[in-house]
């Protein structure tokens, strides 16, 4: 694809918007997308509210023009790039397809569009092949991680992508573990700090992250999976005594996005790859660079054949870093870089909802005789075999936690063995099991 200038509709200017704009019309970064050979400029802004006032630095009414038309942009043959960053997904959707379909080039930051459509968006693509699609800020905000997998893994295997890709739940976290802060305690406080919405549900539930290693394990594995097949587990039932017993442990507790390769495909047979991917709290080693992240910090660790283990880290949110994000995005489209096949070519996968690992139980009982004993029959039945027993000391007899760690064992088994226990007289409360990683 050779240079282009790009005449730039922008639909939304909020807070990343903003930032966007920006960083594009600012003399000094106008001197220096220039030097690079990047001619590019917002000539028309998309928004509900014409009349509000907007958060602009550098807005140049000679260069720029708000409108709450869409038409005014999808119908502009002068434009030739739709950056998307209104957010939601339904008009969303109908922005971006609405732009494909009129041979405009798209960047979004539309994390649950492009997870949520994306057999849609390629096929598309495919009808288009002119288009150029970047999402870039789409996961991990400020971290360059979907250039790294589209370009910087084509002579390698991936065998894992883990990350912490939510700030909000991060920060959580690491305040109830350096704190000992009960979960509703901080959760109340990440609202008043505007780390968390009043409707905290997509984040704490996990599914933000779902999102987003769903479109991680498309650029990793080939594998198309939607949102909702993807085995989600929020931070809800995660207390302080977990921290407690993670430290024993050398360990912290993590929410992580996971897909793994599980079996590669067998040419022989014709059997296609196996992947799990999965959203939960983990109980991570100390020892794993994964466990260092503290505050709202994001992190992707890749784990391939040739690389081993490499750690991508930045900031996964904010004004510019996303912002940021979208411009690497625009330069590289600007410039003749941009890939024609953005999501890499689909490999047939089944997705397997079963995986090994070991696991942390937690189990809270009213303390008496013979406890251990029925936990470890159920194990047995449940084909788990138990590797440690950890516990604190008692407080309260009417209500005791305890944590068991298994061996390498099926996530199947392991959730059979905790509906069992959940079913004896003396439990109190479902048990909690987590992977460790």
């Amino acid at each position: 694809m050779t240079r282009v200038t790009l005449n730039i509709g922008m639909f939304g200017c909020g807070t990343v918007g903003g930032g966007v704009y920006d960083l594009l019309h600012s003399p000094a970064r106008k001197q220096a997308l220039a030097a690079m050979g990047v001619q590019a400029l917002v000539s028309k802004i998309c928004v509900q509210n014409v009349a509000k006032k907007r958060d602009l630095q550098h807005f140049s009414a000679a260069e720029t023009s708000f409108t709450s038309r869409y038409g005014d942009i999808l119908e502009d043959q002068s434009i030739n790039c739709v950056v998307e960053l209104m957010g939601g997904v339904e008009d969303a959707k109908d922005v971006v397809f609405g732009a494909i379909r009129a041979d405009k080039h798209v960047i979004t930051a539309n994390k649950a569009l492009v997870a949520s459509f994306m057999p849609e968006i390629v096929q598309l693509l495919a009808e288009h092949p002119t288009v150029r699609f970047g999402y870039e800020a789409a996961v991990a905000g400020g971290i360059p991680i979907i250039h790294t997998l589209q370009d910087a893994y084509n002579s390698d295997v991936i065998t894992e992508i883990a990350g912490i890709m939510n700030g909000t739940t991060n920060y959580m976290l690491s305040k109830m573990e350096a704190e000992g802060v009960a979960y509703d305690a901080v959760l109340k406080e990440a609202q008043d700090l505007g780390y968390a919405e009043a409707n905290p549900s997509a984040d704490v539930d996990g599914f933000d992250v779902q999102s987003k290693i769903a479109i991680l394990a498309k650029l990793g594995f080939g594998s198309i999976v939607r949102p909702s097949e993807i085995p989600t587990v929020g931070i809800s039932r995660i207390s302080a005594a977990d921290f407690e017993y993670a430290k024993m442990m050398d360990s912290t507790i993590k929410l992580l996005g996971v897909a793994k390769l599980l079996k590669p495909a067998d040419e022989a047979t014709g059997k296609p790859q196996e992947v799990a991917v999965y959203v939960s709290p983990v109980v991570v080693n100390r020892s794993n660079v994964i466990a260092s992240i503290g505050g709202a910090t994001n992190l992707v660790n890749v784990r391939s054949q040739n690389l081993d283990s490499s750690a991508y880290v930045g900031q996964g949110a904010g004004r510019f870093p996303t912002a940021n994000s979208v411009m690497n995005d625009v330069i590289q489209l600007a410039r003749g870089d941009a890939p024609s096949d953005p999501f890499k070519a689909a490999v047939p996968s089944k997705l397997q909802p079963d995986y090994e690992a070991h696991f942390y139980v937690r189990i809270t009982i009213a303390d008496g005789l013979g406890v251990i004993r029925a936990v470890g029959q159920l194990a047995e039945e449940s084909g788990v075999s138990i590797y440690s027993i950890l516990q604190a000391p008692i407080v309260d007899r009417t209500k005791v936690q305890f944590v068991v760690t298994t061996e390498t064992s099926l996530l199947s088994s392991v959730r059979s063995m905790c509906q069992k226990i959940a079913a004896l007289p003396f439990v109190k409360e479902e048990p909690l099991f987590l992977p460790i990683m």
